[in-house]
């Protein structure tokens, strides 16, 4: 297979099978160097015709409290108190900048994640 660039998606499944061929090549080597130029044409071409769309701030945020353990008191100094954080969390309140700053970075939680619009609940009171 001639490297060129991956402009459709045979190109793309003909790269991929090449990669699935050359998988276990030692580094510094052609075909190691092959595997390496081959995996840079697949991401990028992935990168523009497969993008995942981000997740919904809400859920980027109990995913991070589940990936490290945190709990909703852990929240309390990005957020506020209990009961806004409360709030937040079931979604009867949005996040507002500064929550979205101290959310960033305290937890590293991307601001791009975090400033998309999600749906709220309206209080019935």
């Amino acid at each position: 297979m001639e490297i060129k660039p991956i402009k459709n998606e045979a190109d793309y499944q003909s790269a991929l099978a090449e990669i699935e061929r050359l998988f276990e090549a030692a580094p510094d080597t052609p075909d190691g160097d092959r595997l390496e130029i081959l995996t840079t044409l697949v991401e990028a071409y992935e990168e523009k015709h497969f993008q995942i769309p981000l997740p919904d701030p809400i859920e980027a945020i109990f995913y991070h409290m589940e990936s490290r353990g945190l709990s909703r008191r852990d929240l309390e100094p990005y957020i506020g108190s209990r009961a806004r954080v409360s709030e937040v969390l079931n979604r009867k309140r949005p996040l507002t900048m500064e929550m979205i700053r101290n959310l960033r970075k305290g937890l590293g939680i991307p601001a791009e994640v975090l400033i998309q619009p999600y749906a709220t609940i309206k209080d019935a009171a």
